[in-house]
């Protein structure tokens, strides 16, 4: 059995290659459920963010290579090859990665702990697909476990530092004091209430939430006191708003330049900033094009996330070293596993050799023979039976002169040097 872990990610790829391969939630099942059709695929999981889209598989035979074609494919709609964006993990790389990724350190934002929840959305769907089984499903808890560890014992998550934090500080860099500007949120999902919680504590008192469902979006405004418009309404409110975050699952622009330079004109050209944190993007490239907009995407906001993990490289390397000690935790175990057939096989012999002779002493005692003697027999057939095949092995390896063969023995048996 070999894991391996594949895919791209915002090392690998710009945003533009990024938002043409991400799988949209509704299609990630159907997309699993493929992935365990290839060949030599025993179980798989699939994550799909703004910032990546990867596999883990466990391939039944260690030689078999990885299912390299089916990414492929599954990222077609990119019309050009995938592979100079590609990184591949294999055995204990493929669970360093893992690791690093659960504890938040291989993310845009170093430390942040949204790509955690991420990962176990994707684990239980792969569960719900039969796609966990005994590597996946230890690789993932042991993940989990690396980020838990991480959060308890170091201070790499002690600063409030996100991909949307970093768009809200970005625009407090703009604007200055937000709290005398409007904003308007597309989207309701987790880094959309992570950036209304943010717009809130700058000051921003006048925000507007526009999502497909309506009913979550007042759901997640509520306790703002933000104003919810369905995701239709957005061109109407758009003049209003000085700050635009945008993060949807869509797989088509929400906003288009048009739509943008209506609204710029019904404001009398006063500036709007607009960051787009989706991949898919929501926000058309050629809005950037216009006057008196700021448009940002996830990459650019790489130049803001940098200031706020300066107060985290002493906790980066305390987390590394954790990652450091479970990697080799999780190489133990798979060594362990090799054995497990050997150890079957063994219990397997010996238990088949206790049912031959017990059964035998008991039907010596049904016939009347004394117990004792039964007993006796019992204890002598089960040793003689039990080290017959060591003694036959230490033998031949004493007339063949195999001192490799002998120390092993003794260490199996473990018995001292002198022995």
């Amino acid at each position: 059995m070999q894991l391996v872990a594949l895919g791209i990610n915002h090392h690998t790829a710009p945003v533009d290659v990024r938002e043409r391969v991400a799988i949209v939630p509704e299609r990630m099942e159907t997309h699993l459920r493929s992935l365990l059709l290839q060949p030599a695929v025993a179980e798989a999981s699939l994550l799909s963010t703004c910032n990546r889209t990867e596999l883990v598989v466990a391939l039944d035979d260690a030689d078999a290579p990885a299912p390299l074609d089916w990414f492929r494919h599954a990222c077609a709609a990119l019309q050009k090859p995938v592979d100079p964006y590609l990184a591949i993990f294999r055995g204990p790389l493929a669970a360093r990665h893992l690791f690093r990724l659960a504890g938040g350190l291989d993310s845009l934002v170093i430390g942040e702990p949204q790509i955690l929840g991420q990962m176990k959305d994707a684990y239980e769907l792969a569960q719900r697909a039969g796609g966990v089984g005994k590597w996946l499903g230890r690789t993932y808890q042991q993940a989990f476990a690396v980020a838990k560890r991480i959060r308890t014992d170091t201070a790499i998550g002690a600063n409030p530092v996100s991909v949307a934090f970093a768009a809200v500080s970005l625009a407090r860099q703009i604007f200055g004091d937000l709290s005398r500007h409007t904003a308007l949120i597309i989207g309701a999902g987790d880094t959309a209430e992570l950036t209304l919680r943010h717009l809130h504590g700058q000051g921003v008192r006048s925000i507007t939430i526009a999502n497909r469902t309506l009913a979550r979006a007042q759901q997640l405004a509520a306790p703002y006191g933000a104003q919810a418009v369905p995701l239709a309404a957005v061109p109407a409110v758009l003049e209003r708003a000085d700050i635009v975050l945008s993060s949807t699952n869509s797989e088509l622009p929400i906003l288009g330049k048009g739509t943008v330079e209506s609204a710029l004109k019904a404001r009398r050209r006063r500036p709007m900033f607009l960051v787009d944190l989706a991949v898919p993007r929501d926000i058309e490239s050629e809005v950037a094009s216009l006057r008196d907009v700021y448009l940002y995407t996830v990459d650019d906001l790489r130049g803001v996330v940098q200031e706020g993990l300066q107060s985290r490289q002493a906790a980066l390397a305390e987390a590394e070293r954790i990652v450091d000690a479970q990697v080799d935790a999780f190489v133990e175990w798979c060594n362990a596993q090799q054995a497990v057939p050997l150890v079957k096989a063994l219990r397997g012999g010996m238990l088949r050799t206790r049912d031959v002779e017990t059964e035998r002493a008991l039907a010596d005692l049904a016939h009347g023979h004394p117990p004792e003697q039964v007993i006796r027999r019992l204890a002598h057939d089960l040793t003689n039976k039990l080290a017959h095949g060591p003694s036959v092995q230490i033998r031949r390896a004493g007339e063949q002169g195999d001192a490799a063969l002998l120390d092993a023995m003794r260490r199996l048996l473990g018995f001292d040097g002198n022995a």
